[in-house]
């Protein structure tokens, strides 16, 4: 089966959908302090969106001064270079994605919203098979994976603005790539296929070849904008992925040969979840808010695709165990109604709290 199969995405968007009203639902997601980061975020946004549109109202301002020399109705490209620049900061460095994401590595909020979700997936799940035999139902996550340091290994660890500064750099550089190829296409002859090759590159090592070539073949009869759309959608909701995904993995510590498997073996799943948070996170203001719904959604994902974390001092070898989706084929045959029908792997350890006693427990202590 094709990392990148159909029934991998659409199942991906199913999950948004189930992930979301599951989010939605607790009580504890929306927060006096996730409202407050929120606002913060919708502050600095509104300040960055008016720094990026500055040269935007500069050249406007210009070309309406030189409107009383000039007579702008014989040329177009007066409207080309202002359409350009607001293509450019909506659809090429994508700000308002950059700054919901920046908020991770300044403030804890996502993570704890992570692991508040997560809780109340594992609560939920009690709740529904509260009738059901304890000993066939699945191990639960939260216990076990709060145990684990947030930050891994003391040594690995990075201050908040190390953090940052590491992000800032990984951000510059994929809006750097995105800007670049999408002025290599201006060149003469060879520029109208700088974007078909960029998405066949791209897509030939997800999905394989026949895909690419149909992806290639595409991007030479639509308009170039399409295709820049298209593509940044597919890069950026691979980061948005892995930013989201990132309370999970600062505590299951992968090294980075483990962690791209994962990722690899999971693609058409992640893509499908995470495109559809992504087109919602474009919406001004609004996506801040998103971005929470989306991170708590992703608690319940993780529920989905691995497998109940063991404790720390019994995780050696699980990150590698982790790495192959043992239940893919399984998973993506499920009928929607039943996608929580599917018990992953249950075997525990003995000092794993069991399914039995958290139900008797209701997980009260929490």
């Amino acid at each position: 089966m094709s990392n990148f199969d159909p029934n991998a995405i659409i199942r991906g968007a199913q999950l948004t959908v189930v992930g979301a009203f599951r989010a939605l639902q607790n009580p504890g997601l929306f927060k006096y302090e996730h409202y407050r980061q929120a606002a913060i975020a919708v502050a600095a946004g509104i300040v960055i969106k008016l720094a990026i549109a500055a040269p935007i109202i500069g050249v406007r301002i210009t070309l309406w001064l030189l409107s009383f020399v000039v007579n702008w109705d014989r040329v177009t490209w007066d409207d080309k270079l202002i359409n350009g620049l607001e293509f450019i900061e909506k659809s090429v460095i994508q700000v308002p994605f950059f700054l919901m994401t920046l908020m991770r590595y300044i403030v804890p909020t996502l993570d704890h919203m992570f692991m508040d979700s997560l809780q109340w997936v594992d609560y939920t799940y009690i709740q529904k098979h509260k009738g059901d035999d304890p000993t066939k139902l699945r191990a639960m996550y939260f216990q076990n994976l709060r145990l684990y340091s947030a930050h891994g290994a003391t040594s690995a660890h990075k201050s908040p603005m190390d953090a940052t500064i590491a992000f800032l750099i990984r951000f510059g550089r994929r809006a750097g790539i995105s800007l670049a190829i999408y002025l290599l296409t201006y060149l003469p002859v060879v520029g109208r296929f700088v974007l078909p090759a960029a998405s066949f590159y791209t897509f030939n090592k997800a999905a394989g070849p026949v895909p690419a070539a149909v992806v290639f073949g595409t991007g030479i009869l639509v308009p170039k904008k399409y295709l820049v759309v298209f593509l940044q959608s597919y890069f950026s909701s691979r980061s948005l992925m892995r930013e989201l995904l990132e309370p999970y993995f600062s505590r299951i510590r992968f090294s980075k040969e483990q962690k791209r498997g994962w990722f690899r073996d999971r693609e058409g799943l992640l893509f499908g979840f995470g495109v559809g948070f992504y087109l919602f996170l474009r919406i001004p203001f609004l996506g801040v808010l998103i971005y929470g719904v989306a991170e708590a959604s992703t608690a319940y994902l993780i529920t989905k695709i691995t497998d109940p974390p063991p404790p720390p001092t019994y995780s050696e070898g699980f990150a590698e165990s982790q790495v192959r989706w043992s239940n893919k084929i399984d998973f993506l045959k499920l009928p929607l109604e039943n996608i929580d029908a599917h018990n992953v792997s249950t075997e525990e350890p003995k000092e794993n709290l069991r399914t039995e006693d958290l139900v008797r427990k209701g997980l009260r202590d929490e």
